[in-house]
């Protein structure tokens, strides 16, 4: 009789912003990620109210691990904006936001 190997699980990502791990009977959704700690909402399927936790990375990896977490929903698109060049109105003075600088007023005597 020859005996098999199961099938190895892949390797946990590295948690990031955005994500969502799907469990048995709930889920996790990483809200923000530090340097040591992770703020996240863990509940269960279908319900409406979800509290915020805080805890180490290394108790949400284990945590995760243990579970048998599935990442359903990787990382948020980053959301980048252009940079907006300076601009100068007829007078040379730049314009912040789109709006020009206040000349500073005359004092009278």
């Amino acid at each position: 009789m020859i005996k098999t190997k199961p099938a190895a699980r892949a390797a946990l990502k590295p948690l990031a912003d955005g994500q969502v791990w799907r469990m048995a009977e709930s889920s996790l959704q990483v809200e923000m990620v530090g340097r040591l700690l992770v703020h996240y909402k863990l509940g269960k399927h279908g319900a409406v109210r979800i509290s915020n936790s805080i805890g180490s990375k290394t108790d949400i990896e284990k945590f995760l691990k243990k579970n048998k977490a599935v990442l359903t929903r990787g990382t948020k698109p980053a959301v980048t904006k252009p940079p907006v060049p300076a601009q100068a109105n007829g007078n040379g003075a730049a314009k912040k936001n789109g709006v020009p600088k206040k000349k500073a007023a005359a004092k009278k005597k």
